[in-house]
């Protein structure tokens, strides 16, 4: 039957192509076509919704297909971008304070450590960081970021230590307002803890709004600070002139509501802030008042 059909089509098509165009066959293939043509538009008409239909399942499983594709994508580089920014951050933060080891600081040996919790309350006046006693962490080390002076050991642990901030009513600091050798004592102001009080400088001294308020180093003769000279701590906003000694309203450098990186600024065995560190130690072990440094007992013999 197959040989048949094939031997048939063979003679149909051999027939066709050996006719003339107005022959039987041609003929045959005309009617024929008139009778389909009809029926073949209406069918692609019936049926073209439901190829749309299926065109368009097709189309919307591909979109949601890039889709997804697309989302894993934007999440991967919205992780990348996050870690990048941190790295850029640290990164920032680690050169800034690079910078601050610059200072005259040579007898110290900067320890940097991660804040691993805050005081819960609006005068933020203590950290606690993850470096301690192994690290050669002790209490009254100085602690600073990669903007300025942050605050002072008070406790320290094997794997911690707690960080009294410079806005902590216990805190004393000597300091200087930009080039001027007047000192005086840097401590909170009193209701508001974004803001310091430069006290006790002489009356003829000048501040200037704006000027740079940095560690002095020494407060008065013998007595020397615990503190490296020249770290910045804030900037004068305005000057008080109203007792015997001229005040000094200071703004904090340090952002101390978002600390994330400090370093604290240890002393080996021997080396002079040790010593000084000892020294503070005995006056305040001798002498009923607070001891955030030997600048404090300094400053409470200049205001009497």
């Amino acid at each position: 039957m197959l040989a048949l059909l094939v031997v048939l089509s063979l003679l149909l098509l051999t027939a066709y192509f050996g006719e003339s165009p107005d022959g039987r066959l041609h003929g045959v293939q005309r009617d024929f076509l008139a009778v389909l043509s009809p029926i073949q538009d209406g069918a692609n008409k019936a049926l073209k919704p439901v190829r749309d239909l299926f065109s368009w399942f097709g189309d919307t499983l591909h979109a949601k297909s890039q889709l997804s594709q697309s989302l894993k994508q934007t999440e991967k580089l919205r992780r990348e971008l996050v870690d990048d920014q941190a790295e850029k951050r640290s990164y920032r933060q680690l050169l800034a304070l690079y910078h601050l080891d610059q200072l005259s600081i040579n007898d110290y040996h900067p320890v940097t450590a991660t804040v691993t919790g805050k005081s819960p309350n609006i005068w933020y006046a203590t950290v606690w960081i993850d470096k301690g006693e192994s690290e050669g962490i002790h209490v009254n080390d100085p602690v600073i970021n990669d903007e300025g002076l942050v605050g002072r050991v008070v406790q320290a642990a094997s794997d911690g230590a707690l960080v009294d901030l410079i806005t902590d009513s216990a805190m004393g600091v000597s300091a200087r307002v930009g080039t001027s050798t007047a000192t005086g004592l840097v401590q909170p102001k009193v209701g508001d803890p974004n803001d310091l009080l430069l006290q006790y400088l002489p009356t003829d001294s000048q501040a200037e709004d704006g000027e740079y308020v940095v560690t002095s180093g020494t407060v008065e003769p013998p007595y020397d600070s615990l503190y490296p000279p020249g770290i910045p701590v804030g900037q004068v906003t305005s000057t008080n002139e109203e007792s015997a000694y001229k005040s000094v309203n200071v703004r904090p450098m340090a952002n101390l509501h978002n600390l994330d990186i400090v370093q604290v600024l240890t002393a080996a065995a021997g080396s002079r802030p040790q010593r000084l560190e000892s020294l503070a130690a005995s006056f305040s072990s001798t002498q009923n008042a607070p001891a955030p440094g030997s600048e404090q007992l300094a400053s409470t013999q200049n205001s009497g």
